[in-house]
């Protein structure tokens, strides 16, 4: 039996949610639920291990990866709602001076 794994989307901006479940694998059913109480389902293209992200809409290159409201990446190719989002998909934002004095 394939049981559904849940994912939490804290802000309405975010364009991933972060999964609250082991074993989301290729094919998992993702049900999102946002602080509205709101729920929507995405089937997974991919592991994403605990913790991880998984998009909850198409992210273009270039786009800022929204995260608990924050901007923490760009995405560095197209991402389809309910692949994973990590370093093989998006330059981080964080602890980077080049991003804040508008050089990237």
């Amino acid at each position: 039996m394939n049981e559904t794994k849940i994912a939490l989307k804290v802000n309405e901006k975010d364009n991933v949610a972060t999964i609250f479940a082991n074993g989301v694998v290729s094919g998992s059913q993702v049900k999102i639920r946002d602080q509205a109480g709101r729920q929507e389902t995405v089937s997974a293209y991919e592991a994403v291990p605990y913790g991880h992200k998984i998009a909850v809409r198409e992210i273009k290159p270039g786009e800022r990866i929204i995260k608990y409201g924050e901007e923490i990446g760009v995405a560095t190719q197209n991402i389809r709602r309910g692949d994973y989002v990590h370093i093989h998909n998006l330059d981080s934002m964080r602890g980077r001076g080049d991003w804040e004095k508008g050089e990237k």
